[in-house]
């Protein structure tokens, strides 16, 4: 599994490397988040272009993933500046149709890593001829935005609808890694790391409550253990690997049964 996590703290970005996250993500995506996430319990970064250099400058084995903003007028000048700062990854949000995608990888042009982060119902529509776009390299589903879009209660629901599975197979039908959503330390996280497993999923992005909501790097350490969390997720990792597919899908039913017990709470 690759594990991703965010910040534009290289204290905490460093932490994050020691411990055996794969991927540090920088956020520069703005256009249109404050607008479709208004009122919601969101992360809304406030990360620059410069902290990639920063951040790539003290990786030693993790790379360095940024999420850029959906294509607009200046995408190209923005995907030269997060590649010549030293993005090993690039990710696209936000896209509606195969147009965008082309036009995301034409500019990448070979330069960098290439993530898409499908959450639009267009994206959903559309999945078909988005995945026969060559030269994607992986394909995360964005539930946050996916589950707005759908006009849904809950970020989750998407998976209780069938939606992130049928997502998962027409992705890896073309042989493109896929990861959706984000989790939590493993107590509160073995039904949704059990559906990854299941469905294939290969990335993740560890949320919040992965690191007690603490964003300072003195926080974190004083109360995370992150590389024991994060070894704790492989070793079930591990365990998943000897389950039976009666096993999982008995674990996909305990999940959406979670999942709908959250909504009436809503």
């Amino acid at each position: 599994m690759e594990y991703i996590s965010i910040t534009n703290d290289v204290k905490v970005a460093q932490y994050f490397e020691a411990s055996g996250i794969d991927d540090i993500m920088i956020d520069l995506e703005v256009i249109g988040k404050e607008e479709r996430q208004k009122g919601l319990n969101t992360v809304k970064s406030n990360h620059h272009v410069e902290d990639i250099s920063c951040i790539k400058e003290k990786l030693h084995t993790a790379k360095c993933l940024v999420r850029i903003n959906p294509i607009y007028e200046n995408s190209k000048k923005e995907i030269n500046e997060v590649i010549n700062r030293g993005a090993d990854i690039v990710m696209l949000p936000m896209f509606k149709e195969k147009e965008e995608v082309e036009r995301f990888i034409d500019m990448v042009a070979g330069r960098a890593q290439t993530y898409l982060l499908l959450e639009t119902t267009q994206a959903l529509t559309r999945v078909n001829e988005i995945i026969k776009t060559k030269e994607i390299d992986a394909i995360h589903i964005g539930l946050n935005d996916l589950s707005i879009g759908l006009g849904l209660k809950f970020l989750y629901e998407p998976l209780i609808g069938g939606i992130v599975e049928y997502l998962a197979q027409k992705i890896k039908s073309e042989h493109i890694r896929f990861g959706f959503g984000g989790i939590s330390k493993i107590e509160r996280s073995k039904y949704i790391l059990s559906e990854h497993f299941r469905l294939g999923s290969e990335m993740v992005i560890l949320n919040r409550h992965f690191r007690n909501y603490k964003e300072t790097y003195e926080e974190i350490v004083s109360s995370t253990d992150l590389k024991s969390e994060i070894t704790k997720l492989d070793d079930y990792n591990n365990i998943l690997e000897l389950a039976s597919h009666d096993e999982l899908l008995a674990n996909k039913e305990k999940l959406f049964h979670e999942i709908k017990h959250q909504m009436k709470s809503l």
